[in-house]
């Protein structure tokens, strides 16, 4: 059963495209993770399948419902975690996920019984009388997380939920997320991390507004075709920049006082070698590596 339904949506502002022409599904139960550069359309495409924006062309549908006619309904059966923090800084947990079930028309007989719930599932429930601007941002991201969930949506959209989050909570983060997932809640999710984004059963790749990959996070990596190399020496910083300039490499960064080295599909150790080799003078070490997701998506993203 599908979720979400997007055929050639498209948002337009003026002259400006912002979402154009995407289309793809989402399973019931499904963690999906939507990735793309800022300024890509990741957000624009969110809130359309809320129902916040209106979309310019195309269509979609949320739990069946249509996003342009049932905007209303959608509301009912989504959480919606946005970028930026917008719970009630004055008030203590308890007293925002009073307001928020108010706001979902949760039942006052129910929604003490929900808080408590939902204050287990996100582990804050010994805080639930702080006030909300005395909570680290850890903290308020978990709050945040439970006003979403307050009225047992079935679909779950968290737009870039870890940000600003110490590596530490941002896996207890997704622990919750796949505890969310295990009891069928459909979560449609961005995030800047790469890393993050392999505990997503399928990715989708975004840039320019347009879809250009979407794939399980194994078969992009396994369906990528350029040579990623990990170069060690001495004068990184002097090979960098050489390396910078080749071109045969199609991305270069530095990974501490290593540089990670993306190049054309021809290209070998060998090639890397005698490049380098009348540049500098001491032995220099490469070892080919497999692709990360992030290398596949630099890769994907240069392409457009």
């Amino acid at each position: 059963m599908e979720s979400v339904v997007v055929e050639n949506l498209t948002k337009k502002f003026g002259n400006f495209t912002a979402v154009d022409s995407i289309s793809f599904s989402v399973k019931k139960g499904e963690i999906f993770g939507f990735l793309g550069p800022n300024g890509a359309g990741k957000t624009t495409t969110i809130k359309m399948l809320c129902g916040i924006i209106t979309p310019t062309s195309g269509r979609g549908s949320i739990a069946g419902f249509d996003i342009v006619k049932e905007q209303n309904r959608i509301k009912q059966n989504i959480g919606y975690m946005s970028q930026k923090f917008s719970l009630y800084e004055d008030l203590t947990i308890e007293e925002n996920l009073k307001f928020f079930g108010s706001v979902y028309n949760v039942e006052d007989k129910r929604l003490q019984r929900r808080i408590e719930e939902v204050l287990d599932i996100v582990e804050i429930e010994e805080k639930k009388d702080t006030v909300v601007k005395n909570l680290p941002q850890g903290i308020k991201q978990r709050l945040a997380l439970s006003g979403a969930i307050i009225h047992d949506p079935e679909i779950l959209f968290l737009d870039e939920p870890t940000s600003g989050v110490d590596p530490l909570m941002r896996r207890k983060f997704w622990d919750m997320i796949y505890d969310l997932a295990s009891i069928g809640k459909t979560i449609f999710i961005t995030t800047h991390y790469m890393d993050e984004a392999e505990y997503a059963r399928r990715v989708a790749f975004i840039s320019s507004g347009r879809l250009i990959a979407l794939d399980t996070p194994q078969n992009l990596k396994k369906s990528f075709d350029h040579a990623v190399y990990m170069v060690s020496h001495s004068e990184y910083l002097k090979l960098f920049h050489y390396l910078s300039e080749w071109e045969k490499a199609i991305e270069v960064a530095l990974f501490g006082n290593k540089i990670h080295l993306i190049t054309l599909p021809s290209v070998e150790i060998r090639d890397v070698k005698a490049f380098l080799s009348s540049r500098v003078r001491e032995e220099i070490k490469i070892e080919k590596i497999l692709p990360s997701l992030e290398d596949v998506f630099v890769v994907k993203v240069k392409k457009v």
